[in-house]
């Protein structure tokens, strides 16, 4: 049997299927202490090794982005467990490459979750199984992440949207196929890229998506396929992060990604070399701990 009418069949068996259309979740998780200021959204670039993890916290909620490869799931969950985190208002599967989706299942089973975003693209690997047998194990169903979906706040200067995918792509590269978060908290604005390579940033650029932004998160660990110069002349970052290994054998970040955030002004920070960074926004500036 083909790995395509395998993968079918493992969905039927699961019973998973996308949400239609974006629900608003009015019952907001507001028991985790939080340490910043009331307006405060601290933005936490997880150190797993190789691989994404990124968790966003406000006053009443939290939205966590990826947690890295099957190994590092219960990294993600102490780590969340060292922050109070005791409720996930939403989880985003950026794509399904194993070093973004591999530890969402022990996250999903192991902290409550309210909402999951995912974009509506499939793999036949063990770590994309395990993700989807999660959320279908905790009740849950998957809201698609695409251009314009929001995830819903309470906080009134809040606002998380996604503006990608613009459209579909080949499933012979999923990295195009990563949800993109643009988060603005009053006058200040993230961007959260997955491993959105050089196609989909021209479509985002093509559509006029890309604001200027204070911090990026750099897309595929700095890898020499994304990140255009283009993409940066829109984006204009004061800061960037690159979440990576300090042993990947990519080459990862390359010194031509490097040199192009360079370019910019962009002040680079590296989870090899500063370990877990947590910026924090206080709705007009934004001020960046590392080693957390």
């Amino acid at each position: 049997m083909k790995k395509t009418s395998i993968f079918i069949v493992l969905l039927i068996a699961i019973g998973l299927i996308f949400e239609l259309t974006d629900s608003n979740d009015s019952n907001k998780s507001t028991d985790q202490p939080f340490t910043g200021k009331a307006s405060d959204v601290l933005v936490h670039i997880i150190d797993i090794g190789q691989g994404d993890s990124i968790l966003i916290q406000s006053k009443n909620e939290n939205v966590l982005i990826d947690a890295g490869n099957k190994g590092a799931g219960d990294e993600v969950v102490a780590y969340l467990q060292k922050n109070n985190v005791k409720t996930l208002d939403a989880v985003v599967s950026t794509h399904p490459d194993a070093d973004h989706v591999g530890g969402l299942a022990e996250v999903i089973d192991s902290i409550k979750v309210k909402k999951v975003y995912a974009p509506k693209v499939s793999h036949t690997t063990i770590a994309y199984k395990n993700f989807l047998t999660a959320v279908k194990n905790q009740g849950l169903k998957i809201t698609q992440a695409k251009t314009g979906v929001e995830i819903p706040t309470t906080e009134e200067n809040l606002s998380l949207k996604f503006i990608a995918p613009v459209t579909t792509y080949s499933q012979s590269d999923l990295n195009d196929w990563s949800a993109v978060l643009l988060l603005q908290n009053g006058n200040n604005k993230f961007l959260f890229t997955g491993d959105a390579e050089f196609p989909a940033e021209d479509d985002m650029l093509a559509s006029n998506l890309i604001p200027q932004v204070d911090v990026l998160k750099v897309s595929h660990h700095g890898a020499e396929e994304a990140t255009s110069e283009a993409f940066l002349a829109k984006a204009k970052p004061t800061y960037a992060a690159i979440s990576v290994s300090a042993t990947n054998g990519y080459g990862h970040p390359t010194a031509i990604t490097l040199n192009r955030l360079k370019k910019v002004g962009a002040k680079v920070y590296r989870t090899d070399k500063q370990g877990n960074i947590v910026f924090t926004s206080t709705g007009s500036e934004i001020s960046v701990k590392d080693n957390q």
